[in-house]
């Protein structure tokens, strides 16, 4: 029966882990690192600090949008449509009316 102590075990991983750093699969394993990385470079990425504060941007933009656009709404509500019918104008039929400039 074999006798294998921690002092042996520690000896047969240490030649185990230098067998393989020496080993062709290592440098396999640097090659398609190394490939990966160049063509991760060539993409146009963000970092996901970068990605997370444009979400947040974007998020209280839409925020702020939705407030305008109820603060136009009851504008229009409270105006009731004589602004149009006093100016004589029409709205531009081209701009939706959500967007369309106050007169």
């Amino acid at each position: 029966m074999l006798n294998f102590n921690s002092q042996t075990l520690d000896d047969l991983a240490a030649r185990i882990g230098k067998a393989i750093e020496a080993s062709p699969a290592k440098d396999i394993e640097k090659t398609v690192k190394s490939l990966l990385q160049s063509g991760l470079m060539r993409l146009d990425l963000v970092s996901r600090q970068e990605f997370d504060t444009q979400a947040q941007v974007l998020l209280r933009t839409r925020e702020m949008v939705e407030r305008l656009e109820a603060r136009i709404a009851e504008m229009e509500r409270r105006a009731g449509g004589t602004a149009t019918a006093s100016s004589g104008t029409t709205p531009d039929a081209s701009v939706p009316p959500s967007i369309a400039p106050a007169e």
